[in-house]
């Protein structure tokens, strides 16, 4: 047979879109993972919201691919959470307490106060969990959170100080005391 009778599979540019976002997908799906399953609690629907948002990134990667991909598959993530959470109006997370141990990896306390913060951070209402994850674990700023979850920078800044406070409860940490008033100009009197 000839080479030149036919060529099987699509032309280029659908290989090349299909190579550029398998690289784009082996390098950000563990990440993707990770932020899943903060924003939800469970290993199986995490591993679920982040094959949804892979695919529908896919879908829109002429798209997604033109800024930050990963800025892109991180909102559809979050927009899938949310849409799935609206369905059920319910969630259903594990126990804080009933979470697997992992082996430890590193030195006893890091381990620890891993497994301290994940279990507080569980215990969040949903909004909560979502703001707190994308503004501490994902260091982003309050305008790039509320830009991601569709809400006012207000409704950021108050869910944040809420979070924190709930976070700071479920681990035990006594909520910083309030700076005491001064007199204008910021010395206190003398008398």
């Amino acid at each position: 047979m000839s080479e030149d009778i036919v060529r099987i599979g699509h032309p280029g540019p659908l290989r090349d879109r299909n190579g550029e976002f398998s690289a784009f997908m082996t390098a950000v799906a563990p990440q993707l993972g990770r932020v899943a399953y903060l924003l939800c609690g469970n290993p199986h629907r995490a591993e679920e919201l982040a094959q949804a948002a892979l695919v529908r990134t896919y879908e829109a990667w002429p798209r997604a691919r033109t800024n930050d991909p990963y800025a892109y598959a991180r909102r559809v993530l979050i927009n899938v959470s949310i849409d799935r959470w609206r369905r059920t109006r319910r969630e259903v997370l594990r126990s804080p307490f009933a979470l697997p141990e992992h082996p430890a990896a590193g030195t006893p306390d890091i381990v620890e106060n891993r497994d301290l913060l994940l279990r507080a951070l569980f215990t969040l209402k949903a909004r909560q969990r979502h703001i707190v994850v994308l503004r501490y674990l994902l260091d982003l700023t309050e305008r790039e959170v509320a830009e991601e979850l569709g809400i006012p920078v207000g409704t950021v800044k108050s869910g944040t100080s809420r979070g924190l406070e709930n976070l700071r409860r479920a681990i035990g940490i006594a909520a910083e005391p309030p700076s005491t008033p001064t007199t204008s100009g910021g010395h206190s009197e003398r008398r």
